[in-house]
């Protein structure tokens, strides 16, 4: 996917979340070496690292892939370190099909 078609997808992911409350906090932050997360937000004193996939063909979920899995994971533990946060947080995907929007929380479980 081009960046520009990343940044749309991200813009929509970020108008759904502020509708549903959420709280955002960072975007694309960067953990060197081990990869980037795309949305920071908080809601209801949950921190939510989300990554956002796009698609018009597929399911975009399907691009969620155990090694990408596992570079968000590491980044989230190097953001709680980094940011000293000891805190809830839950870690999750926005699937963007079409004009389909959905938010899976918890992925990891």
């Amino acid at each position: 996917m081009s960046r520009h078609k990343g940044d749309l997808a991200e813009q929509k992911a970020i108008e759904f979340l502020k509708k549903d409350k959420f709280n955002i906090i960072e975007r694309n932050f960067y953990a060197k070496n081990m990869g980037e997360i795309d949305i920071i937000a908080k809601k209801d004193d949950i921190y939510h690292f989300i990554e956002v996939k796009s698609g018009s063909n597929f399911d975009p979920i399907y691009n969620v892939s155990p090694s990408k899995l596992r570079k968000l994971i590491k980044s989230v533990h190097y953001y709680l370190k980094v940011k000293r946060l000891d805190v809830a947080y839950s870690i999750d995907v926005i699937s963007i099909q079409n004009d389909d929007i959905e938010l899976l929380e918890n992925i990891t479980i």
